[in-house]
């Protein structure tokens, strides 16, 4: 059976979108079976309506099914991203996984393997804290934390070895050394996940 790998990520313009869709082809590389899943807007339309870039990209929608608990319940491994907002996560994607309490509480949570991805508008911005929050979920849970590392020498071009990112400077789209990055960094989430998943058969 092939490895299982979830990416949900919350994107406002479409550049954590793009990082997703990199990360999730670097998996399937592997021959992983892949599921790009986003999650619900919950900003009033009115507040979007302000921001033509965030406008555009709503209306362009919808990207992805939106994520269900059922999604994660079927990954052996797990990417998730968000654009950062003040340092930490959007809401929209730490209140799906602020939902995730009955499965961590039944042990399903337990030994899966997750990286996250981030994206912001300045270097300076909490991209590596947006990234050490969304992985201290992960902890909570029991899972495997798989960073980017200087796995391969291209990344050290990217600079972020706790995982894949962008600065998008005045509005920029994810340029090839970020989207390089996170096709390394779904092939280095779906390989090891074969790995612990092959090792926890073998051990049960």
């Amino acid at each position: 059976m092939s490895t299982r790998i979830l990416v949900v990520y919350y994107s406002s313009t479409g550049n954590t979108a793009a990082l997703a869709e990199s990360l999730a082809a670097g998996a399937r590389e592997t021959g992983a079976d892949v599921r790009v899943r986003t999650v619900p807007e919950t900003v009033p339309a009115d507040a979007i309506a302000r921001n033509p870039r965030w406008q555009a990209w709503v209306d362009s929608g919808p990207h992805h099914e939106l994520v269900t608990l059922g999604d994660l319940e079927w990954a052996d491994g797990l990417a998730a991203g968000s654009p950062t907002r003040f340092g930490g996560p959007a809401a929209q994607l730490k209140s799906f996984l602020d939902s995730t309490g009955g499965l961590w509480a039944q042990g399903k949570l337990a030994d899966k393997v997750a990286t996250s991805f981030t994206t912001a508008s300045t270097a300076h911005g909490g991209l590596e804290s947006t990234l050490l929050a969304i992985n201290n979920i992960f902890y909570h849970w029991g899972a495997i934390v798989v960073p980017l590392g200087y796995t391969d020498p291209h990344l050290k071009e990217s600079g972020n070895p706790y995982g894949g990112s962008f600065v998008s400077r005045k509005s920029a789209a994810p340029d090839d050394v970020a989207l390089d990055a996170l096709r390394l960094q779904g092939r280095r989430l779906a390989t090891i996940t074969t790995h612990v998943a092959t090792g926890l058969k073998r051990a049960g």
